[in-house]
């Protein structure tokens, strides 16, 4: 990689590319760089094209895109000094703020293998459900992630297979006239249209509290039925981020609350997130993990909190944003699902 930026460096990308070779030493944890191909510029407008390879700006990790999608993001990130309303921390609702509504395009991707050990982003996140009725076990495609249009940094790759993935060959073609220079084949198309419901990304809401950004993204995934009740699976992304990594903070505790449309609310609490409690700093400034929920509703809510440690031992409460669990199942599917 450092022969590669190092000729980019008088161009006027010379930023791109002295934080790209910045990400390869985080992301790898070594002052080796590895040469992976030459940076191009990025598209502050338009989407980019299936078959472009990238490095990820947070995660540091390379991927390629297989499609896009367009996204309503309900962004309530306008800096707020207030304390957490006590209607937050009790349940008794689940708007803090109104949010600005704007479209915005995501990227479904392939993560290169040979960087995932050093991701802090879960390797196993995009997760569905069994075809059949009966079936309540939880599948995953592994190196499969979502990815914002402004967390991609677009290169070139001279290499006929630049990521290492087992779908990365039978989804793309190497097409060296084309640019970019893979293009899908009707594998991936027929993957993508068979598997829509549970891949269909539409709904992304971010937060910000003392500078710390939560992104929550809800995936619906089925509904199965046990013991005469009907479930309803939704799968959520969450991803923290210090915006402001040179004073780091730890993820202690988080606290949920889960409203059904049947009336039910339950709440949620626990140390860290998915087993860590990760530390969020120059080094690692974001940390990203799944997690499921089932309501034995159609639709629900869910928000809640982060309690956050700063490094002299203060704490504060980080917002989860409020999000919106939705089946968009009619009225005579959804026991067919």
């Amino acid at each position: 990689m450092m022969a590669a930026f190092r000729k980019c460096l008088v161009t006027p990308h010379f930023l791109i590319n002295k934080f790209a070779c910045d990400l390869s030493r985080r992301a790898l944890a070594t002052k080796l760089l590895q040469e992976v191909g030459i940076v191009e510029p990025v598209k502050p407008q338009g989407v980019y094209e299936t078959g472009q390879v990238f490095l990820h700006k947070v995660f540091g990790y390379r991927g390629v895109v297989l499609f896009a999608w367009m996204a309503k993001v309900y962004d309530r990130s306008e800096e707020d000094k207030a304390p957490l309303p006590d209607a937050i921390r009790d349940g008794t609702s689940h708007s803090a703020k109104s949010a600005v509504v704007k479209s915005h395009a995501y990227y479904q991707v392939l993560m290169d293998t040979r960087d995932i050990p050093y991701v802090r982003a879960q390797a196993e996140s995009v997760t569905f459900l069994g075809a059949q009725e009966n079936n309540r076990a939880l599948y995953t495609i592994p190196g499969l992630d979502y990815v914002s249009h402004e967390d991609v940094l677009p290169y070139q790759s001279l290499e006929r297979s630049p990521i290492r993935h087992e779908l990365f060959d039978k989804f793309l073609s190497h097409e060296p006239k084309q640019n970019p220079p893979f293009v899908s084949r009707e594998t991936l198309r027929n993957w993508q249209q068979k598997n829509h419901p549970w891949l269909s990304l539409s709904e992304v809401n971010k937060e910000v509290t003392s500078q710390v950004r939560v992104t929550v993204i809800p995936f619906y995934m089925g509904s199965r039925a046990h013991q005469l009740q009907q479930f309803y699976w939704w799968r959520y992304c969450v991803r923290v981020e210090n915006l402001r990594p040179d004073e780091p903070v730890t993820l202690r505790e988080r606290h949920w609350r889960i409203f059904s449309l049947n009336g039910t609310l339950e709440t949620v609490r626990g140390r860290g997130v998915v087993g860590v409690e990760p530390r969020l700093s120059r080094e690692a400034p974001a940390f990203q993990y799944s997690s499921h929920v089932s309501l034995q509703a159609p639709s629900g809510h869910m928000w809640g909190s982060f309690k956050m440690e700063r490094g002299d031992g203060s704490t504060f409460e980080c917002r989860i944003p409020p999000f919106n669990l939705e089946s968009n199942e009619d009225d005579d599917s959804k026991h067919t699902q």
